[in-house]
């Protein structure tokens, strides 16, 4: 994820400064991974520099000063062409999950793989009634639900392949002590 593409998404509503960035960002992406705040200024910094923010005014409500940050017409037409690139598939498999299969199953053999891919299962399967929980609650937000609706798929996609690898692993176990 591009956050400095998300900060451009999220100021063409209007000025933020940067606590309502970070606050909006949690809120409109409650699954994602959340922005710190000095990876916020950070980000702000560098979109100025570019020229695709402008500061927007200052306000000290009860406490310090804020800037506040507006999206430049620049900054529009780059979040505009952001939006419009496809994202090429994954060309190379970088899971942490298939990595630590294929480890054990080089370390260990058959049984440790299968004792982890077990474990992994039991996780996921976890996560997937937590994910359901919020994507049928009537008051979760559209935002909520679009995040469980994505996790759910990728999460049962591992389930898939988990349950794949678990048979080749039996495999290869009677293989090796038949």
């Amino acid at each position: 994820m591009s956050t400095a593409h998300v900060l451009l998404g999220l100021l063409a509503g209007g000025p933020l400064h940067g606590y309502e960035l970070k606050r909006a960002h949690d809120q409109r992406l409650p699954q994602a991974k959340p922005v710190a705040f000095g990876q916020v200024y950070a980000t702000l910094g560098r979109l100025q520099r570019d020229g695709l923010v402008v500061t927007a005014g200052q306000a000290q409500e009860g406490g310090p000063e804020r800037t506040a940050f507006q999206v430049t017409d620049a900054g529009r037409q780059r979040l505009d062409e952001w939006l419009a690139e496809i994202e090429p598939p994954a060309p190379f498999v970088s899971s942490t999950l298939f990595a630590k299969v294929a480890v054990a199953v080089l370390v260990d053999g058959a049984q440790r793989a299968r004792d982890y891919l077990v474990a992994q299962r039991a996780a996921h399967m976890g996560r997937l009634r937590e994910l359901t929980a919020i994507k049928t609650d009537p008051a979760s937000p559209l935002g909520d639900v679009l995040a469980a609706d994505f996790a759910i798929l990728h999460l049962d996609a591992d389930l898939q392949w988990v349950s794949n690898t678990l048979e080749r692993v039996a495999d290869l176990h009677r293989e090796v002590q038949p």
